[in-house]
Formats: structure tokens, sequence, C-alpha cells
């Protein structure tokens, strides 16, 4: 079974960083990418990070390009999101999933093959 626990999260004010993990177990991490998202209140699900644990390639959606750091510690099957510069928009709850084939268009919405943890709540004060 797929499992993926996401903690890290937190209260900081804007400027400040958090740094969030995703745990994941139930399958061969090294044939998954780890993809972080993001929903606000009253918005639709986004993709903020991928990691291809295969090759760790990275990818970085523009609202996060150089505040955000993804990596992978292929060893303990934990993916780490570090946020630095922290906005009041990064405002959300953030989910993990694992990516069956890696990152490939790992954005859309309708894109299959995404197994979900449950999600950690960040909160950037103003």
């Amino acid at each position: 079974e797929v499992q993926l626990v996401e903690s890290g999260g937190g209260l900081v004010q804007a400027g400040g960083s958090l740094r969030l993990s995703c745990a994941a177990s139930g399958f061969t991490f090294d044939d998954y990418g780890i993809g972080w998202f993001r929903q606000a209140p009253g918005k639709e699900r986004e993709g903020v990070s991928c990691i291809s644990n295969s090759d760790g390639t990275t990818y970085y959606t523009d609202p996060v390009k150089g505040r955000f750091t993804i990596s992978s510690d292929n060893a303990k099957n934990t993916v780490y999101l570090q946020m630095n510069s922290l906005k009041p928009e990064d405002t959300a709850v953030y989910y993990c999933a694992a990516l069956a084939w890696g990152c490939w268009d790992f954005t859309s919405p309708n894109r299959p093959g995404k197994y979900w943890g449950q999600g950690t709540q960040v909160t950037v004060s103003s």
C-alpha cells in the first residue's frame, strides 16, 4: 500500500523559511517521482515542484522558482521541500504525491498515477 506522510508545516512570518518532509513507503521509491502540490482556500490544487527519484531531475513552477528547493534522500525514502522567502500567497495546504512514471505532466490535474498524502498546513503571515 502506497503511503505518504507530510510533516513540517506551520505558521511563519513573511520572509521566513520552512522545510517540509514527505516520508514514503509501500512502493519502489526509485521508480517514482515525488511531487509537491498546494491548495489555498477557494482555489484549485496546483503543482509546485517535482523530483524524479530515478535520476534526481527537479522541476519547479514559476511562482516558486528561486525560492523553493526540492531534494530527496533515497536511503530514507524521504523528499524535502525547503521553502525560503515565504510570502503570504504561499499560504496553503501542501501535499506530496507519488507519481508513477516520474514527473511528466505533474502539474496536470488529470494526470493519472498520483498517490496523495494527507497534507500539511503552511500559513505565512504578513
